[in-house]
């Protein structure tokens, strides 16, 4: 497991054996974009995504609680022809918001991608999180104006 002090934090990178200790608040977030709770599926999702290599998660420890964590998931871009990441998940639970701990992740986001040789990051916030949004455009994020975005839903959600 990778670990980094940053502004005072604890800052660890995920590992399969982190899943476990994950998972909890992996739901709470789940359950705060209005998902119904699942306790186990959360474990098995995240065991799943960082068995097979297929994200990054980096996490904050608080006094031995888990205060944030950020997701990430590599995808390409065929016009550059070089990687890019998707910001897919940040949350620090309610008890640690307003000490700077979304700022550390998004710090440590960003300094994995540059070291990678990432072309970029991006992310999706909802239109009516202005505090994620401030936080975002504080440190140097974009909101894209060029493209609109579209989904296409193949199953009940």
């Amino acid at each position: 497991m990778t670990m980094f002090d940053l502004n005072g934090l604890e800052v660890m990178q995920a590992t399969t054996d982190d899943a476990s200790r994950l998972a909890p608040l992996f739901d709470q977030y789940r359950v705060w974009c209005g998902e119904e709770s699942d306790l186990s599926g959360a474990q098995y999702f995240l065991n799943q995504r960082l068995r097979n290599s297929e994200a990054e998660v980096f996490f904050v420890n608080v006094d031995q609680d888990l205060a944030g964590f950020v997701l990430l998931y590599p995808l390409f871009s065929s016009v550059s022809m070089q990687p890019i990441w998707i910001l897919n998940d940040l949350f620090v639970a309610d008890a640690f918001r307003q000490r700077g701990i979304g700022s550390v992740l998004l710090q440590i986001a960003t300094e994995f991608a540059k070291e990678l040789g990432v072309l970029r990051l991006e992310l999706e916030a909802d239109v009516v999180n202005k505090q994620a949004q401030s936080l975002y455009e504080s440190r140097g994020w974009k909101k894209d104006v060029k493209y609109f975005r579209y989904t296409l839903t193949l199953c009940d959600e």
